[in-house]
């Protein structure tokens, strides 16, 4: 007969559920931003970036819940890092909320510019790629498996790749001429997006693991910023 859950290990429990609530919500608003790029398509831009606020709303509510378990608990080792992991699966969700919000925003910038010089084939692949982490990076936060979770770092090469590449390909347009200047800096902003999507999805995966073994690395994501904004170093 299998021990009934704790009170607190309920908690824990609902947690994490509201946790992959948050990453389904957030993985769907990547999907449609990158729709709205696609298509040029203002409204479903728009709903994205009406969207955002839940996303917002849900990473407050999960740190509350976490921080109050922590004052009345006051968990240790694997307990602690539970929670710890709760709140920065929370924090990298956002950010990626947010980073599909700035997708939607672009979109709507080039919706009312014509059509785009040159078929999207990278920026959706890039996504494709992006996406997948974030999904196999939230499955192996559900499972708590350190082997899914390490699946996951290596794609982000890949992403890497293709973000250098398009990066090169889209300052090539920009120097043939002024007429592709606008659409080519908005899609390289896009592209820098989804390459971060996928750093943020590489933090989760290493969450996963500091959870099952203490082990922690530096953030990727975090490291990328202060490397483009130094200022942020100092914060």
């Amino acid at each position: 007969m299998e021990k009934p859950l704790s009170a607190y290990d309920r908690a824990i429990l609902q947690l994490e559920q509201d946790i992959m609530r948050m990453g389904e919500h957030v993985c769907s608003s990547v999907a449609q931003a990158l729709e709205a790029l696609v298509k040029q398509d203002v409204a479903l831009a728009r709903q994205v970036i009406e969207g955002d606020a839940l996303t917002d709303d849900w990473n407050y509510s999960v740190e509350e819940k976490a921080l109050e378990l922590i004052s009345l608990q006051q968990p240790l080792d694997r307990d602690l890092r539970a929670l710890a992991t709760v709140m920065r699966v929370g924090r990298e969700l956002e950010r990626v909320g947010d980073y599909a919000e700035n997708i939607a925003e672009t979109a709507l910038r080039l919706a009312d510019k014509g059509p785009y010089f040159k078929p999207l084939v990278d920026i959706p692949r890039m996504a494709e790629l992006a996406q997948a982490m974030l999904h196999r990076s939230l499955e192996a936060f559900v499972a708590r498996s350190i082997l899914k979770a390490r699946e996951v770092i290596p794609a982000d090469d890949e992403v890497d790749r293709l973000f250098e590449s398009l990066y090169e390909e889209l300052i090539e347009y920009m120097k043939k001429g002024p007429q592709f200047v606008d659409q080519a800096s908005y899609l390289a902003l896009v592209a820098r997006y989804l390459e971060r999507i996928a750093d943020h999805a590489v933090n989760i995966a290493e969450m996963v693991i500091f959870r099952e073994t203490g082990i922690r690395r530096p953030s990727k994501a975090i490291e990328a910023e202060t490397r483009d904004d130094p200022d942020r170093r100092r914060s």
